[in-house]
């Protein structure tokens, strides 16, 4: 049976049994809180668990390491979006111990792509248009510092306002224990 059969087939079920009951909620975070996560399989249930979060308490944005790429990017944009639409008046960027994107290899990922198809011309051509795929590709050296540079990122951010606290964190990805690494609420 296909991934796809098998999730379709699971969610006729939810349905039926209406299971999604106890899910519904409004589209307003309870928390008034938007949480950068990173997308490891370990924090899918650690994190609001540890955090004592539910379903319907705030907006959590998930990639590769938690990490802002661009200040004009999906990220920032789902951020603003969460402050301006749905009132969240707290930032959480949650990185985690022993994050893929701090080890991760690009040369090994690019060779990867090309096994699986990817063509020296479209590497070629992603070059042209002035992409930098190794620098796009590559995570981070310290947790720590990535969580420092979001935060940051975010604080600096010209559509943020100045009365939007913005906490960074790095969780144990065994535990669920929390480090804070930058406290929105110094400097009041």
């Amino acid at each position: 049976m296909s991934k796809l059969q098998e999730i379709l087939d699971h969610n006729r079920v939810f349905v039926e049994d209406k299971k999604y009951c106890k899910y519904i909620t409004s589209k307003e975070p309870n928390k008034k809180m938007v949480i950068l996560s990173c997308m490891d399989t370990r924090l899918t249930e650690l994190l609001p668990k540890a955090m004592n979060i539910r379903n319907g308490d705030v907006k959590l944005i998930k990639n590769a390491g938690a990490t802002i790429m661009h200040p004009f990017g999906s990220i920032m944009r789902s951020i603003v979006v969460a402050v301006y639409e749905f009132q969240a008046d707290e930032v959480f960027v949650v990185g985690h111990h022993g994050c893929g994107m701090s080890s991760i290899n690009t040369d090994e990922i690019l060779k990867k792509a090309t096994a699986r198809g990817i063509t020296p011309e479209v590497m070629d051509t992603l070059g042209n248009a002035g992409i930098d795929i190794k620098k796009w590709l590559h995570g981070f050296d310290s947790v720590e510092e990535s969580v420092r540079e979001s935060v940051e990122l975010i604080k600096r951010h010209p559509m943020i306002p100045g009365d939007i606290r913005v906490h960074g964190l790095i969780m144990d990805p065994q535990t669920g224990g929390l480090e804070v690494i930058i406290d929105g609420y110094e400097n009041d």
